[in-house]
């Protein structure tokens, strides 16, 4: 199965390129597709999204429990790998591709509040603000409209100001704060991008 999309307001010039991968057909309403950016060299830079490859999740684990939030939270390596590996058909796992290396992992749930849940965004230290979040974003919330989505939704760590300044320049905004909600005694912000 593939999907044709418009160039969903990058910058002239960037590519759009179809993925094929059946793991991404779980839910047809997000297909997965690829962006090229000027942010990698060589030449075939870009983002590109796919089904979080089998072994991502024991490599990645180790990487992102040693980095806020999750350090501060006390994720272990393990418990992050298990979660990365989960198989959910309405929350599946994308690694984030720059060429062939897997440089960051989403997950988004569907059918959540009138809209989809970003339930997990981490990029790996050395490609952290290169604009790879933002693009991942970007095509949430393109292909949230195009689906008919009235809100994306996000958290962010109460203490994580970064990623709550994060989301509210791409349009989130705080709707409650949900104590102890992963931790007792860390509270998490509920963010809010209205379509």
């Amino acid at each position: 199965m593939s999907w044709s999309r418009p160039n969903f307001g990058c910058k002239s010039g960037d590519g759009l390129h179809t993925s094929t991968d059946p793991r991404m057909s779980l839910h047809r309403s997000l297909p997965v597709e690829r962006y090229e950016t000027e942010t990698f060299a060589p030449a075939d830079s870009g983002l590109a999204l796919r089904a979080l490859p089998l072994g991502e999740p024991v490599r990645l684990g180790p990487i992102l429990s040693a980095i806020p939030p999750w350090s501060t939270l006390g994720y272990s390596a393990e418990q992050l790998s298990d979660y990365l590996g989960r198989i959910e058909k309405t929350a599946p796992r994308y690694g984030l591709l720059a060429g062939n290396e897997v440089v960051g992992v989403a997950c988004v749930r569907f059918n959540w509040l009138t809209g989809p849940y970003l339930q997990y965004l981490a990029v790996l230290p050395d490609f952290q603000r290169r604009g790879l979040g933002s693009l991942f974003l970007k095509w949430l919330d393109a292909e949230a409209r195009a689906s008919g989505e009235r809100n994306v939704w996000v958290c962010a760590s109460a203490f994580n100001t970064d990623a709550q300044a994060f989301y509210a320049k791409h349009g989130y905004e705080p709707v409650a704060e949900l104590a102890d909600l992963l931790k007792d005694g860390f509270g998490e912000i509920l963010m809010r991008r209205k379509l």
